[in-house]
């Protein structure tokens, strides 16, 4: 009996197997692959949800054995499962017994020829029953011709109920005018529900409980909206450096690095309308009407509700760090920012008047991703006569990484005889309550790019909407290169100038380093 006549397999945790495929990824030797993707592959084998039928090819430039790739991806997995309690020799065998190598120059039509070869090969001897996932783990201006190399080989066809998907990694475009035209290069080779671009950010399981924090619960949605709540922020705070990007940071810069995708995915899923249902296409759209009606700015409203800063030197963690203009491959008078501030309006019935800020910056005093939502005040007047001064605000905190979970602050009585009130919080932490093992999020994305689910995968109208807000920042930035950029030291909060933004509407950030809510 053929394997997709027989009744779905189940794993050891009750979720169904994936089907059996070939995963190919391009950029084989690179940081991703070796830090995210084989580990994350290693965890579905370690759950069981990864068939006998699957089978790894890993694509790169530099002439290796399979042997030898095998060798660098176990190092790299030993590090990084360290920090998880360990690797189990018996999962990864089962992996490394399923992997081998193809040396290419993706630029070569050969390349192709000889990759499927070796999928065909696969197919034969190992079961993966003609299905096939590309991962393009390569720089933003090869994905064309990778999508073309392979749609020219014969490679994306699908026949016979033989499924062919790819997945393509962050940047989507620079602007909106790459973007539209990497759609164009990408649809010339492939239908829609082939393509998968990727935001390893979805994947995070407190990102999909927003929406059920949201829609499964009579007590939260009535209150979301305009009339209770003042405003949101989001953070996206890393407290590393450029690493060894400069030379693709000196080209993307904070803006194009994490705002249409990173951050304007969190405000999506914030700000969304209810769907008719959790399928792929309902949940995609509605993701995408809201950030269509983010509100377009002129380059007077880009200039002032966007700011912009570059990290000098500092301490982190009490160690000395160096400027970002004395980074690697960084020019000595870069204008790159390094980490942005604006402030944007959802122009629609539930959002109408209510700011959202969003901050992402790198270098800075903590590691913190986090949606806070805050509340409007209650009135004062009836504590007139007793020793309260001011109101405690209402947040409620979604917390991304580095713990996920959600936390809700509110004010309380301070034991004693007289009316004195405190802010309290109640935390609800996931590796506390579901005992999760820490995950970067691509393990939920891989799985489900094997079984054909799009749902947490960005659809072409959302980038397209994403890349139509910032474009007048982008363009107003590009016009005033050094307008706006100032300094701010490494291990701070960030730029005075990200303060003002908020303080001139009467607000103010949330403290990188305020501990309220966290896990412990």
């Amino acid at each position: 009996m053929k394997r997709e006549d027989a009744a779905p397999a189940i794993a050891a945790d009750g979720t169904l197997v994936a089907p059996p495929c070939a995963m190919v990824i391009f950029g084989a030797a690179g940081d991703l692959t070796r830090r995210l993707l084989v580990p994350a592959l290693y965890e579905l084998a370690r759950l069981g949800r990864l068939p006998d039928g699957f089978r790894l090819v890993g694509m790169a430039t530099s002439q290796r054995t399979t042997a030898e790739w095998i060798a660098q991806l176990a190092t790299m997995a030993h590090d990084v499962m360290r920090r998880r309690g360990g690797l189990d020799p018996q999962p990864w065998q089962w992996l490394a017994s399923r992997m081998s190598y193809v040396a290419g120059d993706l630029n070569d039509a050969g390349t192709y020829h000889r990759l499927g070869a070796e999928l065909a090969r696969l197919d034969e001897t190992a079961g993966t029953a003609g299905n096939r996932l590309f991962y393009l783990a390569i720089p933003a201006n090869l994905f064309g011709p990778a999508i073309d190399g392979l749609g020219a080989a014969g490679l994306t066809q699908e026949n016979d109920g033989r499924w062919r998907r790819v997945v393509i990694e962050k940047p989507f475009g620079r602007d909106l005018e790459s973007a539209r035209t990497l759609d164009e290069e990408i649809h010339r080779r492939l239908r829609d529900h082939q393509v998968f671009r990727i935001d390893h950010f979805l994947g995070k399981e407190t990102v999909q409980n927003v929406m059920a924090l949201r829609f499964a619960n009579g007590l939260f949605e009535p209150i979301w909206n305009r009339g209770h709540i003042d405003h949101v922020q989001i953070t996206a705070a890393e407290t590393l450096g450029v690493e060894r990007r400069g030379r693709f940071y000196e080209g993307t810069g904070a803006l194009r690095d994490m705002v249409p995708n990173h951050l304007f995915q969190l405000l999506a899923m914030t700000a969304m309308e209810p769907p008719t249902s959790f399928e792929a296409a309902n949940v995609r759209a509605k993701k995408a009407e809201v950030i269509g009606a983010i509100r377009p700015m002129t380059e007077a409203d880009a200039l002032e509700c966007a700011v912009r800063g570059q990290y000098t030197g500092g301490t982190i963690t009490n160690e000395p760090v160096r400027a970002y203009r004395e980074e690697p491959d960084i020019a000595p008078s870069s204008t790159t920012e390094t980490f942005v501030a604006l402030k944007v309006h959802v122009d629609n019935w539930r959002w109408a008047g209510v700011p959202f800020y969003l901050r992402t910056g790198k270098r800075m005093r903590a590691r913190r991703t986090e949606i806070a939502i805050r509340f409007h005040q209650a009135p004062l007047s009836i504590f007139r006569g007793t020793d309260v001064r001011s109101m405690h605000p209402n947040w409620m905190i979604v917390r991304i990484a580095p713990e996920e979970g959600v936390a809700l602050e509110f004010a309380a009585k301070r034991p004693g005889p007289s009316i004195k009130l405190d802010s309290v919080s109640m935390d609800f932490c996931y590796a506390d309550r579901f005992h999760t093992a820490p995950n970067t999020g691509y393990e939920t994305l891989l799985y489900d790019c094997m079984v054909g689910d799009a749902t947490l995968f960005q659809a072409a109208p959302t980038i397209e909407a994403g890349w139509r807000a910032v474009q007048p920042i982008l363009d107003a930035w590009e016009r005033h290169p050094r307008q706006g950029l100032v300094p701010y030291a490494a291990g701070s909060d960030g730029p005075a100038s990200a303060d003002a933004l908020l303080a001139r509407d009467g607000r103010e950030w949330r403290a990188l380093d305020a501990n309220a809510g966290a896990c412990t």
